[in-house]
């Protein structure tokens, strides 16, 4: 007998970097990544941003840090994102 194996492909974890705008809260920080989209009508840039709220485990990220995201499983309500990596510290 043939046993049929089937192979699940996972898909790349979605990545973003941004920079933490907040993290007051307790091993959750905020972070905002901004991207510039063409509007259709004016063919001009626009600034478009969106916050994400993301897993801090050890706190070591604040205000003004550069940082990679990566998406997870859900941690909360509001949470599916978990820090990666600082890139740069703020000054």
């Amino acid at each position: 007998m043939e046993e049929n194996t089937v192979q699940t492909v996972k898909a790349a974890k979605r990545s973003f970097v941004g920079l933490v705008t907040s993290d007051k809260m307790d091993k959750t920080i905020v972070v905002t990544i901004s991207s510039k989209k063409m509007d259709r009508l004016y063919k001009k840039y626009v600034t478009r941003s969106k916050k994400y709220m993301a897993h801090d485990e050890n706190n070591d990220a604040h205000i003004g840090d550069t940082v990679r995201i990566v998406e997870c499983r859900p941690l909360s309500k509001d949470k599916c994102w978990r820090l990666a990596e600082i890139i740069e510290r703020a000054k």
